[in-house]
């Protein structure tokens, strides 16, 4: 069974640094892209950033480009995210996510508050 499983969130104020992490279970995670979306409230889901199943291709929405970086660490099948110059608008619930056998797989997420 695929399970996602975030954690890293929390409060911090602007100009801040978070690290978030997603661990995987269920699946062969050396094979399969990995992504990140946010959704805050009243706005759609959006992806923040991927990661190629080799690690050597990453991708990132405009609006962190040069703040965030993804990266994925096989030996411990956990993903990261990590967010410097954290924003208000930052402010979202974070998701992991990738597509397995073209089933897609969520993780339950984890509250990102940017605010003094």
């Amino acid at each position: 069974q695929v399970q996602l499983v975030e954690s890293g969130g929390g409060l911090v104020q602007p100009g801040g640094s978070l690290r978030l992490s997603c661990a995987a279970s269920g699946f062969t995670f050396s094979t399969d892209a990995m992504s990140w979306y946010r959704q805050a409230p009243g706005k759609e889901r959006e992806l923040v950033a991927s990661i190629t199943s080799a690690g050597d291709r990453t991708n990132y929405a405009d609006s962190v480009k040069g703040r965030f970086t993804i990266s994925r660490d096989k030996s411990k099948n956990t993903v990261y995210l990590q967010m410097n110059s954290l924003k208000p608008e930052d402010t979202a619930v974070y998701y992991c996510y990738t597509k397995y056998w073209g089933v897609n797989y969520w993780g339950q997420g984890t509250q990102v508050t940017v605010s003094s």
